[in-house]
């Protein structure tokens, strides 16, 4: 055992030395977990944003006039009055979002306590845009029109009362998500490409021979990887964590950033491990990027990183149970936003290592049977 804790050490400094002289790689990491991560956070929004409207006043009374005015930045940009051919044009070229139609009347029909209509178009291609954007533009016209009809007459028509209360990100902004969301991904995507590179690096260059005549066995040449790639993208994991996503985009993390980190360690080992089982299946670096990509791809669609779980079909999401990634999503979500503790993450971590486990596991007996034929 001392002797195999004292080769792993040895060869983990060769995979240092040979990362750090490395500087595409060094630059991919460090602009991945900077410059990535702010490019997602700013540019990439969920929420409505400055939409486009187009306003049709048929009534031009003191009602509709407060609807229009009720529609702000940074929301929607603001409303232009137009008539309905305009309107319609303008949707067609893409100029307007949303084309509301205020029908004639309308203020003396709500008032008379009548239930008119008014009518919302919307152009749904601009997909995320128009399913916020018609929520919210019915909750504005809700509460305008509430405080418009008379106190009494109000309560009588509605049997209820809408009170929402939203934790956890109270201003629904998307960045405090996919911040984290990135760092998340940007774990995923280096860990399985800078292990995997690494052992097809040493099969292409040849160094693969050097390593026959050592006194070392598969499991030290595999683990001295997976700990050397694994703590470079940690530390920079982390790094980007406080400095980039808590420090400069003010997001507040509510949970325990050491539980964190701890979970992060065990993901890396299981994440690194599938990198070096994709390697030694592929046997030169373009078939590796040519498998890595459909691997990530679903690994990541299916995570919850990019949409709930809970919108899958209900077969999908018994199969990404047991997906390593999505369990981490889980983990980071618990941990950094609501601030859970060890008990409500004990199960995902269970799968994360088991699922570590089995790759390495297989990656070995390939790594064996590697070495065996290049012998």
């Amino acid at each position: 055992m001392r002797r195999w804790l004292i080769n792993v050490a040895l060869l983990c400094a060769k995979e240092f030395r040979s990362l750090l002289c490395d500087k595409v790689l060094i630059a991919l990491i460090v602009f991945a977990f900077t410059g990535g991560v702010l490019a997602v956070a700013d540019g990439v929004k969920v929420e409505v944003s400055n939409a486009t409207v187009a306003f049709i006043d048929h009534d031009h009374s003191t009602l509709s006039n407060r609807l229009r005015d009720a529609i702000l930045q940074p929301y929607f940009k603001p409303p232009v009055l137009t008539n309905t051919q305009q309107a319609e044009d303008g949707m067609d070229k893409g100029d307007y979002i949303f084309a509301i139609d205020i029908p004639p009347n309308f203020e003396r029909d709500v008032l008379a306590g009548r239930e008119p209509s008014l009518q919302i178009r919307v152009d749904a291609t601009a997909m995320t845009q128009a399913g916020l954007g018609t929520v919210y533009l019915t909750e504005i016209f809700y509460r305008e029109i509430k405080a418009a009809i008379p106190l009494s007459a109000a309560t009588s028509a509605l049997p209820f009362q809408i009170d929402s209360r939203i934790y956890f990100n109270p201003n629904t902004e998307s960045y405090p998500f996919m911040s984290v969301m990135q760092i998340v991904t940007n774990i995923t995507m280096l860990s399985i490409i800078l292990v995997g590179a690494a052992v097809i690096r040493e099969k292409e260059h040849g160094t693969i021979e050097h390593l026959l005549v050592l006194p070392v066995s598969p499991s030290e040449i595999a683990m001295a990887k997976i700990i050397a790639n694994g703590w470079a993208i940690f530390i920079a994991s982390m790094l980007s964590l406080w400095l980039v996503v808590h420090l400069w985009l003010g997001v507040q993390l509510s949970g325990s950033i050491l539980l964190f980190a701890v979970c992060t360690l065990l993901y890396l080992f299981s994440v690194t491990a599938l990198g070096i089982m994709l390697a030694t299946v592929a046997p030169t670096m373009p078939q590796f990027g040519l498998l890595v990509v459909p691997v990530y791809a679903v690994a990541y669609l299916l995570s919850g990183a990019a949409t709930p779980v809970e919108n899958m079909p209900t077969s999908i999401q018994h199969a990404v149970y047991f997906l390593p990634t999505t369990q981490f999503v889980n983990i980071a979500q618990a941990i950094l936003y609501r601030g859970a503790g060890f008990d409500a993450i004990t199960q995902p971590l269970i799968i994360i290592i088991t699922a570590g486990i089995l790759f390495l596991a297989f990656a070995l007996i390939r790594f064996r049977s590697m070495l065996t034929s290049q012998s």
